[in-house]
């Protein structure tokens, strides 16, 4: 996989104008998108068709978390949009897991992935909320991407700090989307768990989600491609 097909840039906005601004932007550059559920209710269905029919790979972030009905039909919707990947919450169980992924057989390019913990959680928070079979958060994303495996999921939603562990236990051919990357010097905003780019492919992403690294940047081009070479630069340390 080249390094460019495994940076998905965040749209993170709340008007449909200033997505298609950014997309515009960054041209040939970039190739995929994650549409979360702010740009989705501001700008609409119609954003997803409009990109995927511009010749971009849209990463569906829907994090969904309902009976298994309701899930599959919504997996069925991001599939008929022509979304590449959607997001369904782990912590839901197997049962819904199982019917998203049921539910994307009939969209051949669709992959369901199942978020684990997210990034802003620490073990505090988990046990705030009454998981305390985990000792850690890694623990307990571990856990969650063993019941993702069983349910037939593609892949999982994890931070690069579980990357490494998450490949070993997956093997080679799972897809392992960490958002909370960052470049080096810079920020981890609310990430609890972050990482750069390249550390979280090294250690075994098989992409890294990037927003305001990106669309925040003065020069959103020039930041893309620093994203890209510290992939690049990771991917040389290890041959």
């Amino acid at each position: 996989m080249q390094s460019t097909d495994q940076i998905i840039v965040a749209l993170d906005f709340d008007n449909r104008r200033a997505a298609e601004e950014l997309v515009d932007r960054l041209g040939e550059e970039c190739r995929f998108y994650k549409v979360g559920l702010e740009l989705l209710t501001a700008a609409g269905p119609d954003l997803i068709e409009h990109l995927v029919a511009k010749g971009k790979e849209v990463f569906l972030d829907l994090k969904l978390f309902e009976i298994p009905n309701s899930v599959a039909g919504a997996v069925r919707a991001a599939g008929a949009l022509g979304a590449s990947m959607v997001t369904v919450h782990s912590m839901g169980g197997t049962g819904i897991m199982a019917a998203a992924v049921a539910a994307a057989r009939d969209f051949p390019r669709l992959r369901v992935l199942a978020l684990t913990v997210v990034t802003s959680m620490t073990s505090s928070d988990l046990a705030d909320i009454g998981v305390t079979g985990a000792t850690s958060t890694e623990e307990q994303v571990m856990r969650l991407a063993r019941l993702a495996e069983g349910a037939g999921c593609h892949g999982v939603i994890a931070s690069p700090q579980e990357a490494g562990p998450l490949r070993g236990l997956l093997g080679a051919s799972a897809l392992i989307v960490t958002p909370g990357v960052s470049l080096p010097g810079e920020s981890a905003g609310e990430h609890a768990r972050s990482g750069t780019p390249g550390g979280a492919v090294a250690a075994g992403a098989s992409h890294v989600v990037v927003g305001r690294t990106v669309t925040r940047a003065a020069d959103p081009v020039a930041a893309f491609r620093t994203v890209r070479a510290d992939l690049e630069l990771s991917g040389s340390r290890q041959t």
